[in-house]
């Protein structure tokens, strides 16, 4: 037995039970305390990783709407294709970076391993084309063009491509109907930024990693209206990455399509009428440079009178839209950008300036009239002009004796413009302006919108130039120093105009304005502009916002809201003063510089009245530009060929044509109504079925038609 007395014992145990209770009571309290902060403290914090760690998000993109011609004919839409995509994520996992898979995709799609292992890379200031600018996370396409067999391949043989993709996918398409591209005006697609993902985090149309946008010309324009919204699919997922259920997502919603006032065939027509005019003018001999003309870019434009829409917009050289879908080749993307491309992004309806030439001459003709000068007042048109010991020529030396302001358009006399800008420069004050100087030959061009933009509705519109007063001041401040350098010691004629240019750049000489009066000098215009003013004199004066979108349609074909034509003011010209205009813009084709493509080459002017104004457009140390501004009462068509030669000569058969073409004239001069591509402007919109598909509205007819327009023989008749 134990000699230890009872309550010794007892009281040992109740140590223990208490020692046990304080160990426990410990426990749950540091237990406690860390379920706290776990829970408490932090636990917003470890909700989001949890969350993070467990759901994981599927992007569907969302099906890009169309673009569609007046008659509802498909000038962008989708196709879908089989792309094989790569997963930078999963292939950086890798030890060597992917570089093993990327090699045996790269025999699958009979490419080289250099092409795929540059289609993945990243882009940035330093990395050419090919690249990704797209985000990292996101799939990147390696192909849009997998065959069946390829793509069978790839996903019966995962193992040995982890982290690649192939998958059918809608991607997009630009048709091109009667071989019309429509290139500049519809752009091309890109892939989204990370930057660009940044900044519309926070508003109502944000930007997925997925997504393309518009990086040019309608599909920019109209991006958000065409691009819709990708839908997100959200799964719940075990540390394993195991699918456990399915979360709530997002449906994608499809984009609108965009109606616009192109006509497919009159742009196929267009299109190959200004490619004909640039080659023919390639094989003319131009006498002052003693070569032939290089008719190097050019543009055209078809536009409605009465509501400013554009039927057709051409630009040359042209591109291919569909050479960026899935990413473009580092050879296309140089030969599309680099020096010895001529640049065929830029859309040169919108972006070419040119000197304006005689074009500008119904601009002169407004301000003499605003000076006080009559339009049947007598002027002398001599063969020259001379102004403080310059000789101004009238072109070819011709002179016509006095006729008044309308036989000067007709005849296109440049000394009668130099005597009115000359002697409205003396009453201004000469070299000495006076501060209440009228200046109405350029606020006449201001007034009908030279020198800012007309607001069409395309993107990288320019604004042209008017070089009044102030941006002589202007030019002569950015100059100065290097004029003044040059001249310290002339030598040569070019340092002697910038001793002149030192001294009195800033100021509008003589010579200036009579220059300016012809449209020549330091005027810039562009072709959408010149389009835009001889539409409003058709119409009676109303100057139209240039519009290519007519209207929108939702997914589902209920919601059509119609772009409306909207006007922005009224050429600066009396109604009777605008109809004596007119008048003289019919006597150009029917007698006067434009008589050998129209009157005297068989145009039915008795049923379609023509108007036109030519113009051969002097540019230093160039071949001159070749401008051609016409219009009926239903239509204006307005080419310019740069380092083309002259105005009817270069570009009047292809103007000639494409009235051809719209109105069913034959080589008989006799009209065909049935042959007529646009017998008159079209009002209304393509129908739209229940299940929201857009009913076109083509013939095949038409197409017959088309191709007979486009193989048309360019108007004949005598160079001059």
């Amino acid at each position: 037995m134990s000699n230890i007395p009872e309550t010794g014992r007892t009281h040992r145990v109740n140590i223990r039970l208490v020692a046990i209770q304080i160990l426990v009571m410990s426990l749950l309290l540091t237990l406690g305390g860390r379920l706290w902060y776990l829970q408490v403290r932090n636990g917003d914090q470890y909700q989001k990783e949890a969350a993070g760690n467990h759901v994981q998000q599927v992007v569907q993109p969302a099906t890009r709407g169309a673009i569609l011609d007046a008659r509802g004919v498909p000038i962008a839409d989708n196709e879908t294709r089989l792309v094989v995509s790569a997963s930078r994520t999963e292939l950086m996992k890798m030890d060597d970076g992917g570089k093993a898979v990327l090699t045996r995709l790269a025999d699958i799609l009979d490419m080289s391993p250099k092409t795929v292992r540059e289609k993945v890379r990243l882009c940035d200031a330093k990395t050419p084309q090919p690249c990704w600018n797209g985000s990292p996370y996101q799939p990147i396409p390696v192909t849009d063009d997998a065959t069946t067999q390829q793509a069978l391949q790839i996903r019966e043989r995962a193992e040995d491509f982890p982290g690649i993709t192939a998958e059918p996918t809608a991607v997009r398409r630009y048709p091109a109907p009667y071989g019309s591209r429509t290139s500049q005006v519809l752009g091309y697609l890109s892939p989204v930024t990370d930057e660009e993902i940044r900044k519309t985090k926070n508003t109502d149309s944000p930007f997925l990693s997925s997504d393309e946008i518009g990086r040019s010309g309608l599909e920019r324009t109209y991006d958000a209206i065409l691009r819709g919204s990708s839908g997100v699919t959200r799964y719940e997922v075990d540390n394993l990455g195991r699918v456990m259920g399915r979360a709530k997502g997002d449906k994608a919603e499809p984009g609108s399509s965009l109606v616009t006032s192109i006509d497919s065939r009159v742009q196929a027509v267009t299109e190959n009428e200004l490619l004909t005019a640039m080659k023919n003018a390639r094989k003319e001999h131009d006498r002052n440079t003693n070569r032939n003309y290089k008719a190097d870019a050019g543009a055209a434009v078809v536009m409605e009178n009465k509501t400013g829409r554009v039927v057709a917009m051409a630009s040359n050289p042209e591109y291919d839209p569909n050479e960026w879908v899935g990413g473009i080749s580092g050879k296309k993307y140089t030969q599309l950008t680099g020096k010895k491309s001529n640049y065929p992004l830029l859309n040169r309806s919108i972006q070419g300036l040119s000197a304006p030439g005689s074009v500008f001459k119904v601009i002169s003709t407004a301000a003499a009239l605003k000076a006080g000068n009559k339009f049947d007042g007598d002027y002398n048109c001599s063969s020259s002009y001379n102004v403080g010991g310059q000789t101004f020529k009238n072109f070819e030396s011709e002179s016509h004796g006095n006729i008044s302001l309308g036989q000067a358009l007709e005849v296109s006399c440049d000394t009668v413009f130099y005597d009115l800008a000359y002697k409205q420069w003396l009453k201004d004050g000469g070299n000495h302006p006076k501060k209440d100087a009228k200046d109405y030959f350029y606020k006449a061009a201001h007034k009908f919108g030279l020198g800012r933009k007309t607001s069409i509705d395309l993107p990288n519109e320019v604004e042209g130039r008017v070089p009044d007063r102030q941006w002589k001041k202007d030019y002569w401040k950015a100059n100065k120093d290097a004029w003044c350098k040059q001249a310290k010691n002339p030598k040569s004629y070019a340092d002697k105009i910038a001793k002149e240019n030192c001294v009195s750049g800033m100021k509008m000489r003589a010579g200036d304005s009579v220059n300016y009066s012809i449209g020549q000098g330091d005027t810039l215009v562009t072709p959408i502009q010149m389009a835009t003013i001889y539409s409003a004199i058709a119409n009676g004066g109303t100057m139209y916002d240039p519009t290519l979108g007519k209207a929108t349609i939702g997914p589902k074909g209920k919601t059509i809201k119609e772009i409306k034509p909207n006007p922005h003011g009224k050429l600066p010209v009396k109604k009777a003063d605008l109809k004596e205009m007119d008048k003289a813009l019919a006597g150009v084709a029917e007698r006067g510089t434009a008589a050998w493509r129209f009157g005297d080459a068989g145009w039915p002017q008795d049923k379609i009245k023509m108007h036109a104004k030519t113009g051969t457009a002097e540019v230093a140390g160039k071949q001159t530009t070749s401008w051609f501004s016409t219009y009926t009462k239903d239509y204006t068509v307005v080419m310019t060929i740069s380092q083309g030669g002259t105005g009817s000569g270069a570009s009047g058969p292809a103007v000639r044509n494409i009235y051809n073409a719209i109105y069913g004239v034959n080589s008989d001069g006799e009209v065909d109504e049935k042959a007529a591509l646009l017998p008159h402007p079209e009002e209304g919109l393509p129908k739209v079925d229940g299940h929201g598909n857009i009913e076109s509205r083509d013939d095949k007819d038409f197409k017959k038609r088309v191709e007979r327009a486009v193989k048309g023989a360019p108007a004949g008749g005598a160079a001059g």
